[in-house]
């Protein structure tokens, strides 16, 4: 996967970390308003290289997040919430079919693969609807439990931005 452009981002300030959902929901934002702009790229007819940008911060997005998801998060999740733990399971096959999408969009482009605005959409739509079902069902669920949101949340701030700087990737945590 050829790298995305690097997002450099002085600190002046350290930002208070955020519990773990209020961490997973901002980056699903992020994530979807990627996906509105490669959108309007297709639409508009955009350049071949702006797309695969944008494709690309798609995809490292996407896998750091699911990373710290299935490292963390998920195994925390799958603890707090016995009976329901099967919303874990639906989500880690959620991300393995993501996954698949990530690894063929990472590997070609779009003037050499006709179908990848195709993948890109389809992979939007499997994230919109995984967003969802966490958003909607998991994430209510785990608030209501006795996991300690807040010191899960700085676990994952902290594997993020260890995943980033491996990828040389730096942002606002």
């Amino acid at each position: 996967m050829t790298a995305p452009k690097k997002t450099s981002t002085a600190r002046t300030t350290r930002k208070p970390r955020t519990d773990a959902i209020e961490l997973l929901t901002h980056d699903h934002k992020e994530v979807k308003a990627l996906f509105k702009d490669y959108e309007r790229l297709v639409k508009a007819d955009g350049e071949d290289d702006e797309k695969l940008d944008i494709a690309l911060q798609i995809c490292m997005k996407l896998t750091v997040h699911a990373t710290v998801e299935e490292e963390l998060f998920y195994p925390a999740a799958r603890d707090a919430l016995g009976d329901d733990a099967d919303l874990v399971d639906e989500a880690d096959v959620e991300h393995a079919s993501a996954k698949e999408l990530i690894a063929q969009i990472g590997a070609s482009t779009p003037a050499e693969d006709d179908h990848f605005d195709a993948k890109v959409k389809v992979l939007g739509e499997y994230i919109d609807h995984h967003v969802k079902e966490e958003e909607g069902e998991m994430f209510p669920k785990v608030k209501k439990s006795d996991l300690d949101l807040a010191a899960l949340g700085e676990a994952l701030a902290g594997r993020k931005e260890d995943l980033l700087a491996e990828l040389g990737v730096t942002e606002d945590a």
